[in-house]
């Protein structure tokens, strides 16, 4: 059985430079999106990916992700999806033991940068790197389910003169 442990924080995007790293575009939406389970539909660079994700649970939750033609992926996302396409450039990061995956949202999320790091244990020690803000493990709205339906661009500012919740600054 596969087993996600990862935890989510925001980037701090004046500290953080991809450098030499080459992102890859993702394009994913949802066939469908519950607290017990959600199953996504994605183009990774030139391949398909359908995965299917069980409840959360703390960081950890069962995940099973399975190959498919990169055309049924795309006919899925314009026929099933619709509007709600999550569309974003990934960069992997080495640091230290770890591969920090770093996600620059575009289009309607536009301005939110994540980074989640997977974990062999979820009491396994996080060392973050200086460019890494404030965790959002635990909050929802961070989903990518969630950004699907509810746009990181259509959320309200945090304080009045300030900016978004989530804006990738290590206070927002």
């Amino acid at each position: 059985m596969a087993v996600e442990i990862e935890r989510k924080f925001l980037v701090d995007v004046a500290r953080w430079d991809p450098g030499a790293s080459i992102g890859v575009r993702y394009r994913q939406g949802y066939l469908s999106s519950s607290p017990e389970c959600t199953v996504r539909v994605r183009v990774a660079g030139e391949h398909g990916v359908l995965g299917v994700k069980g409840p959360t649970e703390g960081i950890t939750r069962l995940e099973f992700e399975y190959p498919i033609p990169v055309e049924d992926a795309e006919a899925m996302l314009r026929l099933l999806v619709g509007q709600s396409v999550i569309e974003k450039v990934r960069y992997r990061v080495p640091v230290g033991p770890r591969t920090w995956e770093v996600d620059v949202f575009e289009a309607a999320n536009a301005g939110l940068v994540l980074a989640e790091v997977e974990l062999p244990s979820a009491d396994a020690v996080v060392e973050p790197p200086e460019w890494v803000g404030r965790e959002v493990s635990g909050d929802p709205r961070y989903y990518n389910a969630y950004l699907a339906r509810h746009p990181f661009t259509s959320w309200p500012p945090a304080r009045p003169g300030g900016r978004a919740h989530g804006s990738g600054s290590p206070g927002a």
